[in-house]
């Protein structure tokens, strides 16, 4: 999966510092990311290569540390510049470029969207309307009247992989960009646990009952700030499936020899989808 770039790891203690020629910038317009193309990769910029061409503020993100340490700050402004070296990528091709040395540019690029959106959505307090400004030693935002303190919002979800013997229920979304195979999957609400969760979208997307809900393993990201919950579970009576129709194109029911897709290196969601069809999730 994205995240797993084992040996190096994740650092992502908030540092006041400021940034020197060879640290990597992030710029995003809307939902796409500055990259450049070179021998057959797509590297994340240098802030000696655009310092020129870049107006507005600087804040640190994280950084990676392996043999190494490689260190991330974002762009809160503008870029200006009109050569061909540098392309905005959208970020939902991003996962279908294949290769391990990609992985870390796309975790990258996914946890730091993730706190791009949190810093646009809260430049102003929620409460009182008054400015916010960064904490020096920890990553909050303060209000300047109130004092209201704001941290990252992190969002639960599940995914859940529903069997029936040797078949599995693969979904496909109805009306978004992405149109390939994905299992069940909702938000965590208020006041429910995780398995409760399962049980409730599996029944809305599909009309079925499961039963012996067992946990498998979570990812961090995605481009939505998602905390994901992988769990595998069992139909419970009648695999007859309902589908809700403004939620999903497709829901069928595929045995693990005719399973369509196989996992990418990247998703919770294929890496579940593969476990099964290789008969690795009893």
């Amino acid at each position: 999966m994205i995240h797993d770039i084992f040996p190096d790891k994740l650092n992502n203690r908030y540092i006041d510092k400021d940034i020197s020629d060879s640290d990597y910038v992030v710029v995003f317009n809307e939902r796409s990311v500055l990259v450049a193309y070179n021998k057959d990769k797509y590297i994340l910029p240098v802030y000696r290569e655009i310092k020129n061409d870049i107006s507005g503020e600087l804040r640190y993100l994280f950084s990676i540390e392996g043999s190494d340490e490689r260190r991330f700050f974002l762009l809160q402004g503008n870029y200006d510049c009109n050569t061909d070296e540098y392309v905005y990528l959208p970020l939902s091709e991003m996962r279908y470029i294949k290769g391990e040395d990609f992985k870390e540019t796309y975790f990258t690029v996914c946890t730091a969207y993730h706190l791009y959106m949190w810093y646009g959505d809260n430049r102003f307090c929620s409460r009182c309307s008054g400015r916010t400004v960064h904490s020096d030693s920890e990553r909050m935002l303060v209000c300047t009247s109130c004092g209201k303190q704001i941290f990252p919002r992190i969002n639960p979800a599940i995914i859940v992989g529903v069997i029936n013997g040797d078949r599995i229920l693969l979904t496909r979304y109805a009306g978004r960009a992405y149109k390939g195979y994905a299992l069940v999957a909702g938000f965590v609400e208020i006041g429910e646990t995780p398995e409760q969760t399962v049980q409730r979208e599996v029944m809305e997307e599909a009309g079925l009952r499961v039963k012996n809900i067992r946990y498998y393993k979570s990812q961090p990201g995605g481009i939505d700030g998602n905390l994901l919950l992988g769990f595998f579970c069992e139909l419970d009576g009648d695999d007859m499936i309902t589908r809700d129709e403004t939620e999903l194109a497709e829901a069928r029911w595929y045995h693990r020899d005719d399973i369509p897709v196989d996992d990418d290196g990247y998703s919770l969601t294929r890496e579940m989808i593969g476990v099964f069809k290789k008969g690795l999730n009893s």
